[in-house]
């Protein structure tokens, strides 16, 4: 699209009619979107084929999660507590995608408050299946070709899990990389700001306007990685949809030419998942303090009981939660001296059936609170032809590099099924 608008080729206004077009066509069965408005898109997309400067993203049209601040557009947190509230500011990552040129385009459906109670975006590729959560509709959005980029957040597995199932390629930074200024806080010590997307060079795109990162060094085909084979603690939970695209994904690095050999997390991970459903729920009871003192009748059951638990939660046992965690971190660290990265599962299996249950986070929340980058690819179909994922793991802060051997496997390894079009 960039390229396209620099050439000639396209206008700003050609591309942001050919999505709408595509919303028109798809929205009614997809609901990907909370807020969007095509008069204001045109009128918007005019204004930047009328700029005299071009920024690196200038034309593309990019979803935003509605957990995250804009100022010309409601952010409602998929709650009627925040019906119509308008933000008199613009979180820090739309404006800096803003101010490189891109069309902020509207504003995705969110599990209410990034949580698990989930809105009614479907799955593409089957519409009586989950998109997963809480970044639902960010992940609907880009897989069905709405938009080739949108805006997650990740407190458990909000952004990998939607991937997996839709099919897309998830970017879960390393902690705090993207700023999270104008983000309604889930659990601040795990909120992390990411992408959905359908490329690793869109990654690349993004991260040079939110990061400042210079351009990444794409790796030569013949490069051969040393590869971590991390099945998890979780492994018996575990479909055979996921067994299966693991193993494959393994197999086929292997034919590769790259080091693949299993590793097991030490055994002190497995108090991974513990930690995060207590520092989740001490964290977001007090973040939403005070929607909890004025409008508790308007959050869910299920919000309800996580503040409940949290506010239950003595500081000593979060705390505790913490320290463990931070000791893991420190246990991780010297494993990226043995392997450029971990291949590990994403999801459990492919989307489940229904819309109010999107999947389970465990295999995406150990990294969550590890804070190290992950990246999600859609390489393999379960039975029902559904996508599942992979999951690649860097090193902490190592982004940049995690990015460069990403789209150097995922080259290899392919992509998963393609979203059937039909309305």
């Amino acid at each position: 699209m960039v390229a396209a608008v620099a050439k000639g080729d396209a206008t700003c206004e050609d591309i942001a009619r050919a999505c709408l077009e595509r919303v028109a066509a798809r929205e009614r069965v997809v609901h990907a979107w909370a807020h969007i408005n095509p008069d204001a898109i045109i009128a918007e997309a005019r204004r930047l084929d009328a700029a005299s400067t071009r920024g690196p993203l200038h034309g593309v049209p990019i979803g935003v999660k509605d957990v995250i601040d804009t100022y010309d557009m409601p952010t409602q947190m998929g709650s009627p507590i925040y019906r119509g509230y308008r933000p008199a500011a613009d979180a820090s990552c739309v404006a800096l995608l803003r101010g490189a040129g891109a069309l902020i385009f509207g504003k995705t459906v969110t599990c209410e408050f990034a949580g698990v109670t989930a809105g009614d975006t479907t799955n593409p590729h089957d519409a009586s299946r989950t998109p997963g959560g809480s970044s639902s509709g960010s992940a609907a959005a880009v897989a069905d070709y709405m938009v080739p980029l949108a805006f997650g957040t990740q407190t458990g597995g909000s952004i990998q899990r939607p991937s997996s199932f839709c099919g897309v390629v998830g970017y879960k930074p390393s902690f705090g990389l993207i700023n999270t200024a104008g983000l309604k806080p889930a659990a601040v010590s795990l909120d992390t700001l990411g992408l959905i997307v359908r490329s690793l060079e869109d990654i690349a795109l993004a991260m040079r306007a939110l990061t400042n990162e210079s351009d990444i060094a794409w790796l030569p085909k013949e490069t051969r990685l040393r590869i971590g084979l991390c099945r998890t603690y979780l492994w018996d939970t575990a479909e055979e949809a996921t067994q299966q695209a693991l193993s494959d994904a393994a197999e086929r690095l292997r034919s590769r030419g790259d080091k693949v050999e299993d590793f097991s997390l030490p055994e002190s991970f497995r108090e991974l998942s513990t930690t995060r459903e207590v520092i989740n729920d001490y964290e977001r009871a007090r973040a939403m303090a005070h929607e909890w003192q004025h409008a508790r009748n308007s959050i869910s059951e299920g919000l309800a009981k996580s503040i409940t638990r949290g506010f239950a939660t003595p500081a000593a046992r979060y705390i505790d939660a913490l320290v463990r965690v931070d000791e893991c971190r420190r246990e991780l660290a010297p494993i990226f001296e043995r392997y450029d990265l971990l291949l590990a599962p994403t999801v459990t299996g492919e989307a489940p059936l229904g819309l109010a249950y999107t999947g389970h986070h465990g295999f995406q929340s150990i990294w969550t609170q590890l804070r190290v980058p992950t990246v999600s690819l859609p390489t393999y179909q379960g039975p029902n032809g559904l996508p599942v994922g992979v999951q690649l793991v860097g090193r902490d802060h190592g982004d940049a590099q995690l990015i460069a051997m990403a789209r150097l496997l995922f080259e290899f390894l392919g992509k998963g099924p393609s979203v059937r079009t039909n309305s």
